[in-house]
């Protein structure tokens, strides 16, 4: 069995090709995949050659965490049907490419343990749920503040704002110093750091993998705020002590979500008190991918990038 898959071969070097798949088992679906993301944090290090070594990174590669799509094959051991749909994020069934992502394909072979059953009437918002997850992940757990002031309206601060309000905790500032980036609020006040006077936010979170406005970030929290690490950085962070002490600041990294975060975004989802609308700015066809990858790393315009393969099928 083979696919038609996105293939980097080395920074910069992307294009559509085929590859084989390793034979599904008795515990694995194999799914065609209807829409991928494409995530402007982690894939375009790999894309840039800028991703600090990483387990399991190695080119070529077929990138993508972040698809949606239909079973068209179920193993004996799964409790899936064919013709559920299902989020994927990502797969390593590759003959030939790593697959350290390996969601961007027309069709792939993945263990069931990872999957998880979406409503088809998502349609490509249904690939959206790994990036709801990982806000999530940030926002929930014991101890854990709601965020009063969001870095980024991305997606990303985008997702961390919607769930803060779902949670039924007092809307959020946003930050965002992009004029295309700023407006989408729902609910929420965007606004340019330069336009903020405060100084006494309990809980920042930042959403912009933006290492160097730590320092600046430090300088907004009040007394014994916390700072909250959301994004992805791949350089060292440092800040100046002294401002940090007098603060006492406390720092907190996001980690990746997990399956308990998948199925609570799923739910809140499925419950109407978390809308994926609005986050999909652009769709192309899987054949250009190439073109797609461009415009959602460099076209500030482009909040998320969506491939979509269609419905032809491989064999």
């Amino acid at each position: 069995m083979e696919t038609t898959a996105v293939i980097l071969r080395g920074p910069k070097e992307l294009g559509l090709g085929r590859l084989a798949l390793t034979e599904p088992g008795p515990r694995d679906l194999v799914v065609q995949i209807s829409h991928s993301g494409i995530s402007t944090g982690t894939e375009k290090l790999f894309y840039t050659g800028e991703m600090p070594p990483f387990p399991g990174m190695g080119y070529p590669l077929v990138p993508g965490y972040e698809a949606a799509g239909e079973v068209v094959e179920a193993g004996s051991d799964t409790n899936f049907r064919v013709g559920e749909r299902v989020f994927v994020p990502g797969a390593n069934c590759y003959d030939g490419a790593f697959g350290l992502f390996g969601g961007s394909a027309r069709r792939l072979v993945t263990d069931a343990s990872r999957v998880t059953r979406i409503d088809p009437g998502l349609g490509a918002e249904g690939a959206l749920l790994a990036l709801a997850a990982t806000a999530r992940h940030a926002l929930a757990g014991v101890d854990k503040k709601m965020p009063e002031l969001i870095v980024g309206h991305g997606v990303l601060g985008r997702l961390l704002a919607r769930l803060t309000i779902a949670a039924g905790a007092p809307a959020p500032t946003v930050w965002e110093i992009n004029p295309a980036r700023a407006g989408g609020a729902e609910g929420y006040e965007v606004l340019h750091p330069d336009e903020d006077p405060r100084r006494d936010y309990r809980t920042i979170y930042d959403a912009s993998g933006v290492g160097s406005l730590l320092d600046s970030l430090i300088t907004r929290i009040a007394k014994g705020g916390e700072v909250v690490l959301a994004g992805f950085y791949t350089q060292p962070l440092s800040f100046a002590f002294p401002p940090a002490f007098m603060k006492e600041a406390r720092l907190r990294i996001a980690a990746e979500w997990d399956r308990e975060d998948l199925l609570a975004t799923r739910q809140l989802v499925e419950a109407g008190a978390l809308s994926l609308g609005g986050l999909i700015t652009h769709s192309v066809p899987a054949e250009k991918a190439a073109e797609a990858y461009e415009t959602a790393f460099n076209d500030p315009a482009c909040l998320k990038m969506i491939l979509n393969w269609g419905a032809e099928h491989d064999a």
